[in-house]
């Protein structure tokens, strides 16, 4: 069979007769040579001797032993061949001499394929002391998985974008700690799948599951060095593979193939839970770091090409990970795009969240463009389309926020929703306990309404808004309410590194607290949190253990702390259990509200409708709406041709506050009469007002709601 540069990687010849076409983008070396060890044989060397354009490519011969083939579509379909058979293990070097000994990879590193969907580490790295199982150092080499997962996800989820509520999880720290789980399985895919799970995931009430890395990934040198290992995950090294520490450990000892269906086998079964499964993928760096560290793939096939460098060829870093891969190269935007084709064909994945995304639209110039043809590619491609695109749209180079601004289609990170609600509820708290007037609800009232400031300029409506109030990287929504400070001495960088800017507040006391009316401030603030959480118009995204109140005591950048310090802790105290009902109810809340509106809602800001009341049930005026200490209002959430709505009453301040509940303005007809309407509770986060959910009150009727609370309305 004539060898071709395409598809890259390792794949059976298209003519079906059991040999394998290798193809390996390497710009920056002359002659390549594949060096290959099928299970049980010895290592050899071919050379690839097509070249096209950088791209370097052979035909590997079948076994001697094994006669010309007929594969069939179905064994074609594996991705596996004689020539290559499932379980190979393989990588590059730089040309040699015919007749030139194959070394062992474990003693001489081989460069990774970039397109491997298996790795093995061959040896650990030299002169660490117990060195954990992805320790910076350690030598690799790819490995063929077979394509054999029997899937069951015939009809997988798919509910509107208006519908979904996020889930950030850590495949290891969600299960790692949890009892229910057997404890061969925790930490792994195969305990992300177990039932008990699927059940606490499916009974929160989330549609979806968004992964911190799942990519095959290494720890950074100085972590190997201190003796932690990179929990996180955001150090890839490879762009196709699963990572196989989170697989159960018959999975490994089975290989790279049972690693991949163990993963593939989650995806199932959350698929068959009703839930979607969305990656936090890193395109943006890889785990080579700096110029400095030794070459594990991409660097030795050709730095100049997968990295940016400037003209005089230093590396130009927009991550602040000693590298940035260059999307100004189209080999490089190809490579994206085929990973996130194989996951979402190959492994049924439903969405990406794009880690530091705005370098992966810079273009040659360093400079980011919402045009940028990695975007425009992402639009078009038939087989990504519907599956959901989010940014963390934020890097450290020049022009590197960038929230807002990504192309239609795209849902943004909102760090902005993220400062305002902190800032609201904990911030402000912390200056009116010193006598300050703690500022206005109006820039709460527009991170509630969909941060339009920022997203409708460039033509997108809220579901561009990706809400949050934690994520991985930060303080958990227990800790905001316990820590003035970040405590990151645990990871050995003398407290230096991790954000200073938390916007949190102790509620007077820093860290743990025995007392019973500090605990329960704190527990009031994390509900008053959540509630304006899922209250907000755009997409809500929760972060494990928040439902449960779970803390990492002070740490704010625990990617480092692989232990119970990230883990979540399942242990239902009081608190926890109080936390998860009033997250249940708030998430059923906002499904009943979604569930009476227009299917377009709320892509059409036309068609949607807040209206804005001071507690005295009149409208909100400028005067208002500019008055410092002015923080208890009302708005009332409705859309045009809808059949439910509700009221979300506010009180910020430190006193109880009597609201009039307004009377119902009809959302299809300004010029229409207000009439008296009921109110029913549904939720108040106060405690004593949540004992009175179900009674009903009339317009004009007086409400008191508690200090610092939030209470939620249904019309009747």
């Amino acid at each position: 069979m004539q060898a071709r540069s395409h598809p890259l990687g390792v794949h059976p010849s298209r003519s079906g007769d059991g040999t394998a076409n290798v193809a390996v983008h390497a710009p920056g070396l002359p002659e390549v040579d594949l060096v290959f060890q099928r299970p049980g044989e010895p290592w050899r060397r071919l050379r690839l001797a097509g070249r096209n354009h950088g791209i370097h490519y052979a035909t590997v011969p079948r076994p001697r032993s094994v006669p010309p083939q007929s594969m069939t579509a179905a064994e074609l379909a594996r991705d596996v061949c004689p020539a290559m058979p499932e379980g190979t293990r393989y990588g590059f070097v730089a040309g040699a001499p015919a007749g030139t000994p194959v070394a062992d990879p474990a003693a001489e590193p081989v460069l990774l394929d970039p397109y491997g969907k298996g790795l093995e580490r061959v040896a650990p790295p030299s002169g660490v002391v117990d060195p954990g199982p992805d320790a910076y150092g350690g030598c690799y080499v790819s490995v063929v998985a077979a394509q054999d997962h029997v899937w069951h996800d015939a009809h997988r989820p798919s509910p509107p974008w208006r519908d979904t509520v996020i889930y950030e999880a850590h495949v290891k720290g969600l299960t790692m700690a949890h009892p229910d789980v057997p404890p061969e399985l925790r930490g792994t895919y195969a305990g992300l799948a177990h039932p008990v799970v699927l059940e606490h995931l499916r009974g929160l009430g989330i549609t979806a599951v968004e992964l911190l890395p799942v990519h095959a990934h290494l720890d950074e040198a100085h972590l190997t060095a201190n003796g932690l290992s990179n929990y996180w995950g955001y150090n890839t090294l490879g762009f196709f593979a699963p990572h196989a520490g989170y697989a159960t450990a018959a999975a490994r000892a089975a290989g790279p193939t049972a690693v991949l269906n163990e993963f593939k086998a989650a995806v199932d079964a959350l698929h068959g839970a009703g839930l979607q499964v969305f990656l936090d993928v890193v395109y943006n760096h890889t785990a080579e770091g700096g110029a400095e560290q030794r070459p594990y793939c991409w660097r030795g096939l050709g730095d100049r090409a997968y990295y940016r460098h400037d003209e005089p060829g230093n590396y130009v870093d927009v991550t602040g990970c000693g590298n940035s891969v260059d999307f100004s190269d189209a080999q490089v935007v190809r490579m994206a795009l085929d990973s996130l084709r194989y996951w979402v064909t190959q492994c049924h994945v439903d969405g990406f969240r794009f880690d530091l995304a705005p370098e992966l639209g810079r273009d040659e110039q360093h400079h980011f463009t919402r045009n940028h043809p990695f975007f425009v590619a992402l639009a078009a491609d038939p087989e990504l389309q519907g599956i959901r695109m989010i940014s963390e749209p934020w890097d450290v180079g020049a022009g590197g926020w960038q929230t807002g601004r990504f192309p239609a289609g795209w849902a943004d990170w909102n760090d902005h929703y993220r400062d305002t609600v902190r800032d609201f509820w904990l911030s402000a708290q912390r200056t009116m306990r010193r006598s300050g007037g703690g500022g206005t609800a109006a820039r709460l009232a527009g991170a509630i309404a969909g941060s339009a400031e920022l997203f409708a300029p460039h033509g997108r409506s809220a579901l561009a808004s990706v809400n949050f109030v934690t994520a991985h990287d930060g303080f958990t929504l227990h800790d905001l309410t316990a820590y003035d400070a970040k405590h990151n001495e645990a990871n050995l960088e003398n407290n230096a590194d991790g954000t200073n800017d938390n916007h949190s507040w102790n509620h007077d006391h820093e860290g743990f607290s025995s007392e019973v009316r500090i605990r329960a401030a704190r527990a009031a603030t994390a509900r008053n949190m959540m509630a304006t959480l899922l209250l907000s118009q755009g997409i809500p995204m929760i972060t494990a253990g928040d439902e449960l109140l779970r803390s990492q005591e002070g740490n704010n950048n625990a990617y480092c702390q692989d232990n119970g310090l990230s883990w979540v802790d399942w242990r239902l105290t009081p608190q926890a259990r109080s936390m998860l009902h009033t997250t249940q109810r708030l998430i059923r809340i906002r499904r009943a509200f979604l569930a009476g509106q227009p299917r377009d809602f709320p892509t059409r800001p036309e068609n949607v409708v807040l209206r804005w009341y001071a507690t005295s049930g009149e409208h909100m005026t400028g005067e208002r709406w500019q008055t410092d200490g002015e923080r208890a209002l009302q708005v009332a959430l409705a859309a045009r041709g809808g059949s439910l709505a509700g009221l979300f009453v506010i009180n910020g301040t430190g006193s109880a506050v009597g609201a009039v509940l307004p009377p119902r303005e009809a959302p299809d007809d300004d010029d229409a009469a207000p009439r008296s309407c009921g109110y029913r509770l549904v939720l108040a986060t106060d405690p004593r007002l949540d004992e009175l959910t179900g009674n009903t009150w009339h317009s004009g009727d007086p409400v008191a709601i508690p200090a610092q609370s939030v209470a939620v309305f249904a019309l009747t």
